[in-house]
């Protein structure tokens, strides 16, 4: 009788594994030990929402609907066009920014700044002029401005439908203004510091956004020619029809997709659901370390980096 739970331990192992290389990288356990691990002040403590948010499994939803949300802004997709390379390495390109994140939200103080600041050096590199004659800077803090924008949303709405300890009210604006911190490390001009805030500014975006070709192409990668292969397609493509779902009601139809709606909807729904938690128990996060119990920086006021 006792094979039983080994073999299920033996399959959340393997799968956790699978799913922790995909998005981590090959150097993914070195460097998720030396940012829990390493001592010294963080610039979140262990009680801050944006810990909360990140380290859960509905932001393998929320980051699909941020790349296709942030697509939206035809600048801003020209830079990734010509320069990312996401077609070419698409695992490379979600790694480095999944270590990204991990290393501003949980990592050291120092780690976090040399993170930003290599991230602000590639930036100033990214320039170039679209096929409309549009000239664009990855530094623009304009441009930086909506992709920070369009990121937090849509984590924000991915943790509100599959968290699996949902924040209220409150502990949402603390998260939103969290993000703040490494908005403007990144050179994000006064970004926005509650969900009020952050609901006014993507308004704000609207009359900017359309679909450009680049944008319809980088959604039909991303939802349809994922870089999958076998029994792994169908799974990510459930993630992919709730990333759609997830997404602002007027967005979908600039991207020529179209959300499941009414029975379909709630299959949609409740398979997301399902598969959330299914990653939720192959991926435990990593235990507490003795580093959580040091403390966080203060915050920055609206102009520091």
């Amino acid at each position: 009788m006792d094979r039983w739970p080994a073999r299920g331990r033996q399959v959340r192992e393997r799968l956790g594994s699978t799913l922790f290389s995909r998005v981590a990288g090959p150097s993914g356990p070195a460097n998720r030990a030396r940012i829990h691990t390493t001592p010294g002040p963080r610039w979140f403590g262990p009680e801050r929402p944006i810990r909360t948010v990140h380290a859960d499994a509905s932001m393998f939803v929320g980051g699909l609907s941020a790349l296709l949300l942030q697509s939206l802004h035809p600048l801003a997709m020209a830079a990734v066009a010509a320069h990312s390379g996401f077609r070419g390495d698409p695992w490379g390109r979600l790694q480095r920014t999944s270590t990204f994140l991990a290393v501003t939200t949980y990592g050291t103080a120092q780690d976090a700044q040399l993170a930003v600041d290599r991230v602000r050096a590639v930036h100033q590199a990214v320039r170039g002029t679209t096929a409309a004659g549009e000239h664009y800077h990855a530094a623009d803090p304009h441009l930086l401005g909506w992709v920070h924008a369009a990121e937090v949303d849509c984590f924000l709405r991915a943790h509100q439908r599959f968290g699996e300890h949902p924040l209220d009210g409150a502990g949402y604006d603390a998260y939103v203004a969290d993000t703040a911190r490494v908005g403007t490390a990144l050179g994000v001009l006064d970004p926005p510091r509650d969900r009020a805030a952050l609901t006014a500014l993507l308004s704000e975006y609207r009359p900017e956004l359309r679909a450009t070709p680049e944008a319809l192409e980088a959604a039909r990668f991303i939802l349809r020619r994922p870089p999958l292969t076998g029994f792994a397609r169908a799974p990510y493509m459930l993630l992919g029809a709730n990333a759609v779902a997830l997404l602002p009601p007027w967005a979908p139809a600039l991207l020529g997709l179209h959300p499941a709606a009414g029975a379909a909807a709630a299959c949609v729904l409740l398979s997301g659901h399902a598969l959330i938690r299914t990653i939720r128990w192959a991926m435990p996060p990593p235990p507490e370390s003795p580093a959580d119990q040091g403390t966080s920086l203060p915050r920055p006021g609206p102009h520091m980096s």
